[in-house]
């Protein structure tokens, strides 16, 4: 089995630097397929499903991501592609099975809470690729050659979006809204705080997590509640990280009085300037990891069958500033872009272990 891939955190020369289940039999079929109706049990058609966590496709975050990341590796190979999406948490094996029943070469699932569901699949299905994506192995207990883990540094975006938050705040009070508090997260917000503090000694930051539940990365009613008690206590800048969960707290920062000039907003996963516009008003930067990426290239790897069981690593790091680059001090842009090519280089260690 191969050891860890580690793929170093993207420098940026201008600052280019969780989850979610569907019902069962519930899915969707998207457009890149080459052989819609194609049968996955013959040699010659190549089929790659992806099950989301529990949340809808299109959640302008993590399933999203995954799934661009799936079209687009079906478009490099040739693949017919499907997602199912998932509604309960006790919907992962089955949904899982509705791939494996028809042959599927690929089997994508996203998320962390479908760990343990992915590791049973893969045992009992060796002929079939798993990729799980957000899903550290062990491989000291885990021995199936046909998974591969995709996993990032998020304590790293999260560091360096927190570096930002730390030189940027007036009030020295930011916060972040968070989904479930499962290792990604914690990562994300760990390494948030790390950051600030290093930044400015003198920053406050305060922290909530989503209650444990099918909902916790869907539901924008409860994070923007929470973002806009943080903001009535005098934070002014809110990092948003849980699916919709998080979007919703971005958004009602971007509601605030202020919003652009005294207030901002962070994103998570990706670039959310252009998944999530209604955050535009306060979005400054987003903590990625290139998610898209990381499950293209490993579905390309399946496809030459040069993949191997384990984990993979894919780079992390944090967005640019669009609108806002020219509200960013030079001196604040430099600093940034320092810890970001440090953390790249190993350098710079975050400080976080869970």
């Amino acid at each position: 089995m191969k050891a860890m891939r580690y793929l170093a955190l993207t420098p940026i020369a201008a600052l280019a630097l969780a989850g979610c289940g569907g019902s069962t039999g519930n899915s969707n079929t998207s457009g890149s397929s080459s052989a819609a109706s194609g049968d996955c049990s013959k040699p010659d058609v190549f089929c790659v499903g992806l099950v989301t966590d529990t949340g809808k496709i299109d959640d302008k975050s993590f399933n999203q991501s995954a799934w661009e990341g799936v079209e687009a590796g079906g478009k490099a190979t040739g693949a017919q592609v499907k997602d199912i999406e998932t509604v309960s948490t006790n919907d992962y094996a089955t949904n899982i099975k509705q791939f494996t029943d028809k042959k599927y070469d690929v089997i994508v699932t996203v998320g962390f809470l479908m760990a343990d569901a992915t590791v049973k699949a893969a045992a009992q299905y060796p002929d079939t690729k798993f990729i799980g994506v957000d899903q550290f192995i062990d491989t000291s207990k885990v021995k199936s050659p046909n998974l591969t883990g995709l996993s990032f540094n998020e304590d790293q975006a999260g560091y360096a979006a927190g570096y930002l938050a730390g030189l940027m705040t007036k009030t020295n009070k930011i916060g972040d809204v968070l989904g479930q508090e499962i290792p990604p997260v914690q990562k994300y917000d760990k390494g948030y705080k790390a950051g600030a503090l290093a930044a400015n000694p003198k920053v406050k930051v305060t922290s909530v997590y989503h209650p444990a539940g099918d909902n916790a990365f869907q539901d924008p009613v409860w994070g923007a509640g929470e973002a806009k008690k943080q903001l009535a206590q005098g934070v002014d800048i809110v990092f948003g990280a849980g699916g919709s969960t998080g979007n919703g707290a971005i958004q009602e920062t971007a509601k605030a009085s202020g919003a652009g000039k005294t207030v901002f907003c962070i994103g998570v996963d990706v670039d959310q300037w252009d998944s999530v516009p209604a955050a535009q008003p306060c979005l400054i930067t987003s903590a990625e990891k290139h998610l898209s990426q990381g499950v293209t290239d490993l579905i390309k790897q399946a496809k030459d069958g040069s993949i191997k069981g384990g984990n993979f690593i894919g780079t992390a790091g944090v967005s640019p500033y669009h609108a806002f680059d020219s509200s960013v001090p030079a001196d604040v842009k430099t600093k940034v872009a320092d810890v970001v090519a440090k953390l790249a280089n190993g350098s710079l260690k975050t400080g976080v272990t869970l």
